[in-house]
């Protein structure tokens, strides 16, 4: 039984610490590994990306694999998020061995962030090493093939696309070869999810799945947006991160491939990307279990045009999981609120 989220992918768990009232709209989500780890790579694309350990994913590296990866709220403060998460996996015996006792390993925690600071109110309400611990336990603590918690959670709760709420969206496929592609992305971006014209979601009409609003509804929708736009200042940064997994063995260099097409799923329902104060930024894992076929050589084609296909789905999830924020950080209506069924 599959449950259309990135846990399809057999091992991998996806974890979130949600911090929303007080000050906080923010938060951290962690996607964690098999035990042993994951072949991991990266692609970043956005021109004010904020990282941690992506160097060690360059295929000339040393690295070959990882035990988790952070996806976090609180632009770079949040990367302290991942500290957490290497404590965790520190105790439970998971990184690269650098001696001859067990205990000694360094886990290497590639992490990503968006800009998400003051939107509930506090500039200074980001994510810690604590909020990185809470959600790598709550990762550990899912049953295997659990869903994924979609919307306005982990390091979606701050989350804004364009004008309207963003959030965590997920999706997930099996090929005819049996390998299972997945994806997971927070989307927090500068550009558009929606066409002006219409308010039909850009992700699902890539899709065929098209459902135009009503003409009524969108021009009210228009006018709502312009006048809450007014109460918000201009999103400085903004980011879209995903992570694509797959149950297929692969090289680093495969993997990166992986992560750099997936981009073209963002590119596909987010217009326009990749800007100077974006930090679009896609992960891919692989966790080995099912060989490519030796006998077909462009076997990892079907691998890298559903990673693309599955970040656009999951965009369009996430937006329309995603619920409306009124808060002292600013108002951003959801998809659904605006547009209801449509």
């Amino acid at each position: 039984m599959t449950v259309d989220a990135l846990t399809d992918v057999a091992g991998l768990r996806v974890g979130h610490a949600t911090r929303a009232g007080d000050g906080w709209l923010t938060g951290t989500t962690v996607v964690l590994a098999p035990q042993g780890g994951a072949v991991a790579a990266v692609d970043v694309r956005g021109g004010g990306p904020g990282t941690k350990e992506t160097d060690a994913l360059d295929p000339r590296n040393l690295v070959q694999k990882v035990e988790a990866v952070v996806l976090t709220g609180g632009s770079a403060y949040g990367l302290d998020a991942a500290s957490g998460v290497m404590a965790w996996l520190e105790e439970h015996g998971r990184g690269v061995p650098v001696g001859t006792d067990p205990a000694h390993v360094v886990p290497v925690v590639p992490a990503a962030c968006v800009f998400d600071l003051g939107r509930g109110g506090d500039f200074r309400a980001r994510p810690d090493a604590a909020t990185g611990r809470a959600a790598v336990e709550a990762a550990a603590a899912s049953a295997p093939g659990a869903p994924v918690p979609e919307g306005c959670v982990g390091a979606g709760t701050g989350a804004v696309a364009g004008q309207l709420k963003g959030g965590v969206g997920s999706a997930s496929t099996v090929l005819d070869s049996g390998i299972t592609v997945a994806a997971l992305v927070v989307v927090n971006a500068v550009g558009s999810v929606t066409d002006p014209e219409t308010g039909l979601l850009y992700g699902e009409l890539w899709q065929g799945r098209a459902r135009y609003p009503q003409a009524h509804i969108h021009e009210a929708a228009r006018r709502h947006l312009a006048e809450v736009a007014a109460k918000n200042a201009p999103p400085p940064l903004n980011t879209t991160l995903a992570v694509v997994a797959t149950d297929a063995e692969l090289s680093k260099a495969q993997a990166q491939k992986v992560a750099g097409t997936a981009h073209d799923g963002i590119a596909r329902a987010v217009r326009p990307v990749h800007l100077l104060h974006d930090g679009d930024t896609v992960f891919a894992l692989a966790t080995g279990a099912r060989p490519l076929d030796a006998e077909r050589p462009l076997a990892l084609n079907d691998i890298l045009a559903a990673g693309a296909d599955l970040v656009t789905r999951a965009i369009a999830r996430a937006v329309r999981a995603a619920e409306s924020v009124d808060g002292p950080g600013g108002v951003w209506p959801s998809y659904g609120e605006l547009y209801g069924g449509e």
